[in-house]
């Protein structure tokens, strides 16, 4: 073993790989007279990635590269090297390589057996073992599929034609998902880097707790508020978990919620940004790519659902700590809003400029991240937070570093390529298309539920980037032709796979949060599946009727449909939690979810929509009153 002395190396690979795609967001190449193809940059960029995991995430997928005391064993040395040789091997040589791999010459052979394999151990760290089987289980499947019967039938194909295209071809690792990694996700994540090392987190920390501190539950309401803050740059549950979980859940305990719902609300919270605009997580850029729509279109559709689900977990939270008594913090000892944006006055610019480039500009996304990041940037060295500056080392470490955080997303998208590209190369995609039309009987609420079901359990461990792809590429047709618009369909099986992170037996951000909370991992997931009840119903309503989605043209039934959807979910809300202005009984609570499910369906599902919601408007508006009438008696009583 070598004592990890070599940060010094990984700093340069670091460095390497992010002013590679910055240079490729501005075109720079070009702009010299170099002419390359996309593939050679994309080769490159795995390149650099591989050699920086066998440096950073050791033999069990836990960091090592921070660790000055760190040893790294000389086989990982080795591995990262070989990977780091052949992708260049391939990224110098791809212009003639490319018209040769059809003779499979050994060499491309060679070479691409060793990426693929080493990607497959480079998944297995940084993204678990459930997507590395799932490739391997695929591989096979491509070798010996064609000896299968019927629909499960495959084309046969030789062990070196499989690793040439899967290692080289632009429609397997080096396609659309690794593109989407190393062009787009890169500078965004660079951008939340810098956003957090100058103090962004900070900001919308103090944020959270100067709106929502004084109100009763007001430590859960921060939790809310900056983790969909925080989501909205960061993109990652677990991420997300660690970053605001460590403030907002002691938090939580102190003011007096259970650990295990401290834990619950801040998973819940922060798994939703992965779906809260204008950043989101990766699987929204690749829906942008898969669709081909413009990226400003997905945060569209996405805008409601993520208003609605966040707005479930505040209401929750709110009878919560009614129901546990739970109040505010003392309004003395909390920021000022008014001193908190003076300070902070600038965080807010960067964002502003993403939306306008994406919205009104028509940017590419990667360009109006990077331009964003830029913006940040600068007034990050220039102006500070709370007086603090982000110095010129601060800011290139901050750039640099951005290099080891976007490795496990660029590992997980080149492990998604390869998923593609054994489909693409059986065939296989197509016949279990069919196979789940069969085995829904062609029935649409069937198959979504079938879809759903699929969705959780592959994302038992596995990242929802693993989780889209796969269910992008053999559910969403099925549903697509079953009659759903392609932008419902891919946002249906997102959100599932979203769900994943909160759904037992895996749950990854829950068990990160139980962790923070000292509570049990078990109780934890379960709490927050039963926390995040709106995101398991919300992508049926949506995947039937597509005005949640913004979709449709028709504004007032978009605006209604939204509106009593809000309704019916805060009656949802206080079904779950048993409490309203006062402690639900049984019966009361049974009525408070029949009228909140009459409100949630959408205006347009079907013929009669609109009068179930006034059915169902009526009946809230008189289980309303019937609490206001409790409360006031129970007043004068107790007077």
């Amino acid at each position: 073993m070598l004592k990890s002395s070599l940060r010094p190396v990984a700093f340069v690979l670091q460095a390497i790989l992010i002013g590679m795609v910055v240079a490729w967001v501005l075109d720079v190449p070009s702009q010299l007279g170099i002419g390359l193809y996309t593939e050679q940059f994309l080769i490159a960029c795995v390149g650099f990635a591989l050699g920086l995991v066998f440096m950073t995430f050791d033999r069990h997928g836990e960091k090592v590269g921070g660790d000055t005391s760190a040893r790294i064993p000389l086989h990982d040395l080795a591995a990262g090297a070989a990977g780091l040789a052949a992708c260049l091997y391939i990224a110098i040589r791809y212009p003639s390589l490319v018209n040769e791999l059809v003779y499979r010459p050994w060499d491309g052979v060679a070479v691409a057996t060793v990426i693929v394999l080493l990607i497959l151990e480079a998944t297995r760290r940084t993204a678990g073992t459930a997507l590395t089987i799932v490739i391997l289980v695929l591989c096979v499947y491509a070798l010996v599929g064609w000896m299968l019967p019927g629909t499960f039938s495959a084309r046969p194909v030789a062990l070196s034609r499989l690793m040439v295209y899967l290692g080289i071809d632009s429609n397997a690792l080096l396609g659309a998902p690794l593109q989407v990694a190393a062009i787009v996700i890169v500078p965004f994540v660079l951008m939340g880097q810098i956003l957090t090392r100058a103090g962004g987190g900070d900001f919308f920390t103090d944020l959270s707790m100067a709106l929502m501190g004084r109100y009763r539950g007001g430590s859960a309401k921060i939790a809310v508020v900056g983790s969909a803050f925080f989501g909205m740059v960061s993109g990652s549950a677990v991420a997300n978990v660690a970053s605001v979980g460590t403030i907002t859940i002691p938090l939580m305990k102190r003011s007096g919620f259970p650990a295990t719902v401290a834990g619950a609300i801040e998973a819940v919270g922060s798994t939703g940004g992965q779906l809260m605009p204008p950043v989101m997580g990766a699987a929204a850029f690749l829906m942008a790519e898969y669709l081909q729509v413009s990226y400003a279109t997905v945060m569209a559709a996405a805008a409601l659902p993520a208003v609605l689900y966040y707005a479930a977990l505040f209401f929750q939270v709110d009878f919560e700590a009614a129901r546990r008594g739970i109040l505010g913090a003392p309004v003395a000892g909390l920021p000022r809003v008014g001193a908190v944006l003076r300070a902070g006055w600038f965080f807010p610019i960067p964002f502003v400029v993403l939306v306008v480039g994406l919205v009104s500009l028509n940017w590419q996304a990667e360009y109006a991240a990077l331009t964003s990041a830029g913006v940040l940037l600068v007034l990050a060295m220039t102006v500070g937070y709370k007086g603090k500056r982000l110095s010129f080392g601060g800011a290139v470490e901050a750039v640099v570093g951005t290099g080891t955080t976007v490795l496990d997303i660029i590992i997980v998208c080149a492990a998604a390529g390869l998923v593609i590209g054994v489909l693409n190369l059986t065939g296989v995609a197509f016949g279990l298309t069919l196979q789940l039309l069969a085995v829904s009987g062609n029935s649409l609420p069937v198959l979504l539920l079938v879809t759903a079901a699929v969705a959780i359990v592959l994302g038992m461990g596995m990242p929802t980037v693993g989780v889209y792809v796969i269910l992008a590429t053999l559910a969403a047709p099925a549903l697509v032709k079953a009659g759903i618009a392609p932008m419902q369909a891919h946002m249906f099986v997102m959100y599932f796979g979203m769900m994943s992170m909160v759904t037992p037996p895996v749950a990854l951000a829950a068990f990160a949060a139980a962790n923070i909370a000292g509570a049990s991992f078990w109780t934890t997931g379960w709490t927050a599946a039963r926390i995040g009840w709106c995101a398991y119903l919300v992508p049926f309503l949506f995947a039937l009727s597509p005005s949640l989605l913004a979709m449709g043209g028709d504004a007032t039934a978009i605006t209604l449909s939204f509106v009593t959807a809000l309704i019916g979910i805060y009656l949802g809300s206080a079904a779950v939690v048993g409490f309203m202005r006062r402690p639900l009984s049984a019966l009361m609570r049974l009525a408070c979810a029949i009228f909140g499910l009459m409100l949630l369906i959408p205006v347009d599902m079907f013929a009669e929509a609109g009068l179930v919601n006034v059915v169902g408007a009526i009946g809230a508006a008189a289980l309303w009153g019937m609490e206001t009438m409790r409360g006031k008696k129970k007043a004068v009583v107790e007077v």
